[in-house]
């Protein structure tokens, strides 16, 4: 039986390239969503006088307070089916299109990483919640997905309200800490180290960047635009952008875990590291299934590892990956998505070998490696290894944390709480 169809932003629409959503199918049977969208794992609503977001009231009149699923006031009227059973009849602008967008990505998303880890992925909410809430709060200007809801705000930092609702980076984002909570666990309060936050924050990051590369369009754009030469900044590096040019993260970095040798403040900062190294290993796995289609000579490949991050990188490198691409796009477009979801199927094996208590990345590192080992005979060992150790993995250990978490830490907010029965 054919999927329902939804239509979603690749990127935040404010992006001149990305303006138009684009149709996808979900797994899901046309016709057995319900209103909301709603089907048996989660629902979608769009509150009316939510008077805040979930967790413990902040305000020292009511601390202590939990407010938590399920909303039961005042909603929008939901997202309907249309005869067919579909949601692309939606038009942007609605409170309709925001809840289908919504339910549409994180259904989208949690197809993705089902089909690498080869089975569902329960949530870790599972024993309370019999369905997940997601839910639409303008007023909150952050994203949280917690016990039994995943909550979406809207950014107000930089020209006008932008609604997280219809950026995919940031609901995808929020799945892979959901993914994370199920699969890796919350760790003990009194066990949990810098490196599981940071790890956390890196495998988010990982989740939306692995999903968009699923969406047809914003492949075809990022080769364009790069003609294969992945380390040129695009699209697919911003994670979660805000704008034209300002964005929370950036997956190309160059940021060794030297860095936090003496401490860390901000887990979004020190998961740079093991991110870098993982878009690093996605670039070079690229390399080696281009090498397979035929696409570029292996001695084009050995010059851009000799020449990568110097200054002479840009120059040679884009010009030999102008030459290839334009004679066979095709197969760099097959070649992108080979190392795509030899990523994706690397890190769902990778993320169930992981011990939620006294995680570091070096933890991570080794069991990506023996994940290669077991699926090629460790075919990408060397350069797997050697990327790692490129970001100080395996040979720095992070410093102690030097600041109390602030209030725009994921690792102390509403994530984090777990009822205690």
């Amino acid at each position: 039986m054919q999927g329902t169809r939804f239509r979603l932003f690749p990127q935040p629409r404010f992006l001149e390239d990305f303006q138009e959503p684009e149709t996808v199918f979900v797994s899901s049977p046309a016709g057995t969503l319900q209103p909301g969208p709603a089907d048996e794992r989660m629902y979608t609503i769009f509150p009316i006088g939510k008077p805040r977001p979930y967790g413990i009231a902040p305000g020292p009149a009511d601390r202590g307070d939990v407010l938590a699923p399920p909303w039961t006031g005042d909603a929008h009227p939901p997202a309907m089916p249309d005869a067919d059973g579909h949601f692309d009849y939606l038009e942007p602008g609605t409170e309709q299109f925001e809840a289908a967008h919504l339910f549409g990505t994180v259904r989208f998303v949690l197809d993705i990483w089902e089909d690498y880890f080869g089975r569902q992925i329960p949530w870790h909410s599972a024993r309370h919640y019999d369905r997940l809430e997601l839910t639409i709060l303008p007023s909150l200007e952050n994203a949280y997905s917690g016990y039994g809801f995943l909550e979406m705000g809207g950014d107000r930092k930089h020209g006008g309200y932008k609604p997280f609702s219809l950026n995919f980076d940031v609901i995808a984002h929020e799945v892979g800490h959901a993914i994370i909570y199920s699969e890796v666990g919350v760790p003990d309060p009194e066990n949990a180290t810098g490196e599981y936050f940071g790890f956390h924050e890196s495998a988010a990051d990982l989740v939306a960047l692995v999903s968009s590369l699923h969406f047809n369009s914003l492949v075809d754009h990022l080769l364009d635009n790069t003609r294969g030469n992945l380390y040129r900044l695009s699209t697919i590096t911003g994670m979660a952008e805000l704008s034209g040019n300002k964005q929370i993260r950036i997956a190309a970095n160059d940021v060794r875990l030297s860095k936090f040798a003496e401490g860390w403040i901000k887990e979004h900062k020190l998961s740079q590291p093991l991110t870098g190294a993982f878009f690093d290993i996605l670039v070079d796995i690229f390399h080696e299934c281009l090498l397979d289609y035929g696409c570029i000579s292996p001695e084009m490949e050995d010059l851009s590892d000799k020449l990568l991050a110097t200054p002479d990188y840009a120059p040679v490198m884009q010009e030999l990956f102008d030459q290839a691409y334009e004679v066979q796009p095709e197969n760099f477009k097959l070649a992108l998505i080979d190392a795509r979801d030899i990523l994706g199927t690397y890190l769902a094996d990778t993320w169930q070998k992981l011990d939620r208590n006294d995680l570091n990345f070096v933890d991570v590192a080794r069991a990506f490696e023996q994940v290669d080992r077991s699926h090629t005979n460790g075919r990408f060992q060397k350069l797997i290894r050697g990327n790692f150790d490129l970001r100080d993995i395996g040979w720095v250990e992070v410093g102690p944390q030097l600041e109390p978490l602030q209030k725009d830490s994921h690792a102390n907010s509403v994530r984090t709480l777990m009822p205690l029965d």
